[in-house]
């Protein structure tokens, strides 16, 4: 199985990527509306194909990508019946099995968060994703939103903890930097509902958590009833339009040799190898501007900031990194040439200088 965790830093939300590495089919949980494109990056840089994204309840704290992954992937998107959202193509009941390839995910209900509040177990139960009803030494809050302590106590009791002491759980957020749990370490050590805590000793316990009402509660929880799909003349993320680029799951932009060839009139290129290179058997591209990647910082202001820039190198590594450090310096629109000088020439595209055999 291929497994990935990803993280969120704005809502300190985990998405998760399971595959079954045979088929390629994936599955995507608990997707961030803004993450789509390092969502979709990691896809298509694995090789795989996304059959559905899933919630483990709807959300409050962040709005979903279920739609937008749906729009470009043709991605199922699927709940739990019990959510109220509109809009998904499955609705789940417990006991269902959501397929991937050869493997598959069983649903169970685990109200108390929400009244939708579903977990996910791995066939063979060896990983759970307990969404916000489970945390890490902890458990999701239950003043808001159909939120129901008593039901979130007998939730972990009877559908997580009833899992093997050895399954690894995966919850949906984690505040402190932590990622992964177990059932017995959840059910010896969490202090909320650990070993010997009662359900009236769990109801006292929430009933005085005292924390702030979720900042994005207004925004997100309207969206996510509606799977993510932007609401009335809003506009979903948009992509550079001047030519074909491709985001990296790395974060960065990349053009091909040939699309590069296409627009040179309408990009800056940034050539950031030494001097020394520039006279090298790759050659150099004739509209290109060298600033070396050592002078890159002071050397900023010569660039305009209103026409897209495209780094370039030998192979494509120096120029990724000056096209982070041009997006930390507030420009826009950035695109680091895939393959970088070797490619280009080995494509055949025209250098100046180039040695060709």
């Amino acid at each position: 199985m291929v497994f990935r965790q990803l993280f969120d830093p704005v809502s300190s939300t985990y998405t998760y990527l399971v595959a079954d590495a045979g088929t390629g089919e994936a599955l995507l949980i608990d997707t961030v509306f803004e993450q789509a494109g390092r969502d979709h990056a990691l896809v298509r840089e694995l090789g795989l194909k996304l059959v559905a994204t899933l919630e483990t309840h709807v959300h409050a704290d962040h709005v979903t990508a279920a739609w937008l992954h749906r729009a470009r992937h043709g991605s199922t998107i699927m709940l739990a019946a019990a959510s109220g959202a509109t809009g998904a193509d499955r609705y789940l009941m417990p006991g269902e099995r959501v397929a991937f390839g050869r493997r598959w995910l069983e649903v169970r209900a685990t109200p108390g968060h929400t009244h939708g509040c579903v977990t996910y177990v791995l066939d063979d139960a060896s990983v759970a994703f307990t969404g916000d009803c489970l945390l890490v030494r902890g458990t999701g809050r239950t003043d808001f939103q159909q939120g129901d302590a008593r039901a979130m106590f007998r939730s972990v009791r009877d559908a997580i903890f009833s899992l093997p002491d050895a399954c690894l759980l995966y919850p949906a957020h984690d505040y402190r930097g932590l990622t992964v749990t177990s059932v017995a370490e959840e059910r010896r050590f969490n202090p909320r509902l650990g070993a010997g805590v009662t359900e009236e000793d769990f109801v006292g316990y929430m009933r005085h958590l005292g924390l702030p009402h979720p900042r994005l509660i207004d925004v997100a929880v309207p969206a996510n009833l509606a799977c993510g799909r932007p609401a009335a003349g809003a506009e979903p993320p948009q992509t550079p339009t001047w030519a074909p680029l491709t985001l990296t799951f790395a974060g960065i932009w990349e053009i091909a040799p040939t699309a590069l060839e296409e627009h040179l009139d309408a990009a800056q290129i940034v050539d950031v190898r030494e001097p020394v290179e520039l006279a090298g058997p790759l050659g150099r591209i004739a509209t290109a501007t060298p600033v070396p990647l050592g002078e890159l910082a002071a050397r900023m202001g010569e660039l305009a900031r209103d026409r897209p820039i495209v780094t370039v190198c030998r192979s494509g590594a120096r120029s990724a990194q000056a096209a982070v450090l041009l997006g930390k310096a507030g420009f826009t629109n950035v695109a680091n040439l895939a393959g970088g000088m070797l490619r280009w020439c080995a494509e055949g595209h025209p250098a100046i200088g180039a040695t060709r055999e």
